[in-house]
């Protein structure tokens, strides 16, 4: 019979094996994450001749991009201009000089090539939906912020997620959501107007605004609460949005993730915080619900989560495909609406009415349009939004000329065969939405012009504006947008007229968004109703 001594030492020898493998199995996937494959897919695209900058061990290019995009932003543009290619993607101009449309270069030890031809990116987008999505990197520099909610989610967990948040963005559900639209934005025009006739104020950053009206919206229509309610959510949501944009930097070096630096401890303790303010929320709903007050939790976004989650538990868990909603998946969800559904609004808006303003003939136009369609004075309906046609031509040239998002990224998931081009199991693909949008190639000499009637034919433009992505993996708020957006600019253009303000100073900056860097000042003056 073996003695004690013995039996410590047979433990001790098989744990030792066991650790062994582990520390080898997790060595062997660091080096092949940032080493192997990487090495292999840059082989692979060599060979079929897509070349790029040379990148460093483990930091690949970022340094070299960081550089670039400093020295093109160091200074504000001397004029209202939308040239601004070379300024916000300066990488790209470069690069796409000296390799072709096609090039590849690295983001950290991530590999990514840039695709600009757009019969390959309605295909990448449409034909390889599922086998393709959000790379590791990508979800890692979003974990603390949006988390894994729709816009970060893959394959069966996309498909469930998008699954059950779009009844809440069907054609019933809009029209229901344009009586809230319409009253936030009565009691935005409300304040501004007292601001102009009381307080004698004439300039405002109009920014500031549509952010607080879209995020008041968002509130009302998906969360059932406001935006004073949930004002503090969104302070947090933008501060962890300029930390994430500096992700890479900090997710270059194996484990450094898991640093007791200042930016982890910073980014964590945000995060925290906004889950608290929305376990808030999410426990006054389910309050309601269990005290009797309500039979359900409700048919907003957040209430088809909550639902979509008991059911789950009503019957033993999650589905057959391991697929299950649980608190932290709808927090994370949450996180995604409260941020994507005001924020990209928000800017369309900026931007669109810098444009107005700065083109009194179009601003003219579209007061027009809206007066006799709405009739003068009044809010506009679901009904009338199909019929303002230049207001929806002067959205599609704000989307054009400044898209939030500024570029596409998909990783392949499997080999996949684009066009001529075999594109290996781990490369990422990077499709610069603004180049494309301002392609002399594409749209023409007068590419950079302000020109809403280029959009009066709606087959035009298609594959070559996306500002939305296209493919299922598109915007699923898409509708929303635009609705939102023409009913505020309907009526806002039909209560003031704006012209920009001489302290304004044009500096369209990149923090995951494309935003003003100072705001946008206009100067309001009433128009009699």
């Amino acid at each position: 019979m073996p003695t004690m001594d013995v039996v410590k030492g047979a433990v001790i020898v098989i744990l030792g094996v066991i650790l062994t493998w582990l520390l080898g199995a997790a060595a062997y996937t660091t080096i092949s994450c940032y080493w192997l494959t990487p090495r292999r897919i840059r082989k692979v695209m060599e060979k079929q001749g897509v070349h790029g900058p040379t990148p460093r061990f483990l930091v690949g290019n970022l340094l070299d991009m960081a550089n670039i995009v400093s020295k093109s932003t160091s200074s504000d543009m001397d004029s209202i201009h939308h040239d601004i290619v070379d300024r916000l993607l300066p990488h790209y101009s470069l690069w796409s000089k000296q390799f072709g449309k096609r090039f590849i270069y690295w983001n950290g030890m991530e590999p990514r090539m840039c695709l600009t031809e757009t019969n390959l990116i309605k295909e990448l987008l449409s034909k390889y939906s599922t086998l393709s999505g959000k790379s590791w990197q990508q979800q890692q520099g979003s974990k603390h912020f949006i988390g894994r909610g729709l816009l970060m989610a893959n394959g069966i967990e996309w498909y469930h997620q998008r699954h059950i948040v779009a009844p809440a963005f069907t054609g019933d559900k809009l029209k229901g959501y344009a009586r809230y639209m319409v009253e936030c934005t009565n009691e935005m025009i409300q304040s501004l107007v007292k601001a102009v006739k009381i307080e004698g104020r004439a300039e405002f950053e109009i920014g500031e605004h549509m952010t607080q009206l879209t995020a008041d919206i968002i509130s009302r229509t998906e969360f059932d609460s406001s935006y004073a309610k949930g004002k503090q959510i969104f302070h947090l949501l933008t501060l962890l949005q300029s930390l994430c944009a500096q992700a890479t930097r900090h997710l270059c070096f194996p484990g450094s993730r898991f640093f007791p630096s200042k930016y982890n401890r910073e980014i964590r303790s945000l995060k925290t915080e906004v889950e608290r303010l929305l376990m808030e929320i999410i426990q006054s709903r389910k309050d309601r619900v269990e005290v009797g007050r309500c039979s359900s939790y409700g048919n907003d976004l957040l209430g088809m989560l909550l639902n979509e989650m008991q059911r789950n538990k009503g019957g033993g868990g999650g589905g057959d495909d391991g697929f299950s909603l649980n608190l932290q998946l709808i927090m994370d969800e949450c996180k995604t609406f409260f941020f994507a559904g005001h924020e990209t609004t928000a800017l369309l808006l900026t931007w669109t009415i810098m444009l107005l303003a700065s083109n009194p003939s179009w601003q003219h136009k579209v007061r027009e349009e809206v007066v006799r369609v709405c009739g003068r004075g009044q809010s506009p309906s679901v009904e009338h939004l199909s019929k303002l046609t230049m207001l929806n031509m002067v959205i599609n040239e704000s989307l054009r000329l400044y898209p939030p998002a500024s570029l596409l990224p998909r990783m392949a998931f499997e080999d996949i065969k684009l066009g001529d081009l075999h594109i290996p199991k781990g490369l990422s693909i990077w499709i610069p939405v603004l180049a494309i949008h301002h392609s002399e190639e594409l749209w023409g000499n007068d590419v950079n012009e302000f020109k809403p009637d280029r959009f009066a034919s709606k087959s035009s433009n298609s594959g070559r504006f996306m500002p939305f992505a296209v493919g299922p993996r598109n915007c699923i708020g898409q509708s929303f947008a635009i609705m939102e957006a023409k009913i505020i600019l309907a009526m806002l253009i039909s209560r003031f007229s704006f012209t920009i303000s001489e302290n304004y100073r044009h500096a369209p900056v990149i923090v995951l968004t494309m935003k003003p860097k100072y705001g946008v000042q206009v100067c309001l003056k009433p128009l009699d109703p």
